[in-house]
């Protein structure tokens, strides 16, 4: 039986707690709230199940009933979605969610039809613009999450370097993305800044799937990283893929979106994910109390919306704990930027501006200034990650997705 060692959240955890009320003040009286969720694949997906976990937590701590929430599963990025949409309207649903960046747009179209109906697009980024009452869009601020996961990565770097196992200079970790998105980007720099905050000689390959699941080439991503030399292994894709390749190659694994510790017991590290039921609660609450819900709302460690699993101490580095203590209170406190121009370069220079695309009309043209007071200011200018920038340090294999 592994021993886990509980992380540095307790306080984000209690926070959760707080915003969403306990489960007995909402359960006092019945929800007669009716709500849908549509999905991009199902439980077999580590994303897809993060979110219907997610949901079902919300509904019974909300006082919705089984028979008054739907998921559909399996909905792909096209008019299917927006068909699913329409029969959970049909079935009489008072709110629409998707979890799927792809899924915007046919929302979207959902939202101009059935007016009285609110749809909330995950990860989308079209609601600030789209100047609609019944559709929004939300977002966490993950890039946070990400980065002290990275801090546990770069300890067991560390560790393998006094250990003889590894020299500094052999301090590469590899990282699976399904897109060359500024989700995906702002994720892996994110995790990259955070080992490298511990561990400054640390570089990283990244690969792209062209895919958010694709299990056989996630693991020969994964596989192929390790081929080249890459001693710890993370990801921005959905299935067990990578974890699986790590556990036979026996090399550390950094998940996302939930434990994969049954699929690397001796090789999962501890895992990064964003926790929705804050947000499924307080828009059961704005909705049935009839205020307005924010056209793009973003969940932060203070909303319990960003949590780490448990870390895995028979895989981590002695004191993974205390140095991820140490970042998550530079978070809070403001002293810690992820993004802090100081700790990166762009072509061997500091960068002290950048046009970010935050209104992404699908022009891909840069508007909005993003840095300013010596950070870049990922997910305050809109909920949906627009950090995408190349950095030193982290080399990208192949870019056709």
């Amino acid at each position: 039986m592994k021993k886990l060692v509980s992380v540095v959240l307790i306080l984000a955890m209690v926070l959760s707690l707080t915003a969403c009320g306990s489960k007995a003040d909402n359960n006092e009286k019945a929800s007669s709230l009716k709500v849908g969720l549509i999905c991009l694949h199902d439980e077999n997906s580590t994303y897809d199940l993060n979110f219907i976990n997610a949901f079902t937590e919300a509904c019974a701590n909300y006082g919705i009933s089984e028979e008054n929430y739907i998921i559909k599963t399996n909905i792909p990025e096209d008019n299917g979605c927006y068909e699913a949409a329409a029969e959970l309207v049909d079935e009489g649903c008072d709110i629409v969610f998707s979890d799927s960046f792809g899924h915007q747009s046919y929302m979207l179209q959902a939202a101009k039809e059935f007016t009285d109906v609110l749809f909330s697009s995950a990860t989308g980024v079209n609601a600030h613009t789209a100047d609609l009452d019944n559709y929004v869009n939300a977002f966490a601020s993950i890039y946070e999450g990400r980065y002290l996961a990275g801090v546990a990565a770069g300890m067991k770097l560390n560790e393998m370097i006094e250990a003889g196992t590894i020299t500094a200079d052999q301090a590469k970790m590899g990282y699976v993305g399904a897109y060359t998105y500024a989700e995906v980007i702002s994720g892996y720099t994110s995790f990259y800044l955070g080992a490298k905050s511990v561990c400054p000689s640390v570089t990283m390959e990244v690969t792209f799937t062209g895919s958010w699941y694709d299990e056989t080439a996630e693991k020969e991503g994964a596989e192929m990283l390790i081929k080249n030399g890459c001693v710890l292994i993370s990801q921005h894709a959905d299935s067990l893929g990578a974890p699986t390749a790590c556990e036979n190659n026996n090399v550390p694994n950094v998940s996302y979106n939930g434990s994969t510790i049954k699929a690397g017991p001796n090789t999962f590290i501890v895992s990064s994910r964003i926790n929705w039921a804050p947000y499924y609660e307080y828009v059961f609450k704005a909705v049935e109390a009839g205020e307005k819900v924010d056209v793009d709302w973003t969940g932060t460690l203070a909303t319990g919306s960003v949590e780490l699993t448990d870390v895995n101490a028979d895989v981590a580095a002695e004191g993974t704990e205390d140095a991820m203590k140490t970042a998550l209170d530079g978070l809070k406190d403001g002293s810690v930027h992820v993004f802090d121009t100081a700790n990166f370069t762009v072509g061997g220079e500091t960068l002290t501006t950048y046009l970010a695309d935050v209104d992404d009309m699908g022009d891909f043209v840069p508007e909005t200034e993003a840095i300013a007071d010596g950070y870049f200011h990922e997910s305050e200018y809109r909920s949906a990650p627009y950090f995408d920038i190349q950095i030193d340090g982290i080399t990208l294999l192949n870019t056709q997705f």
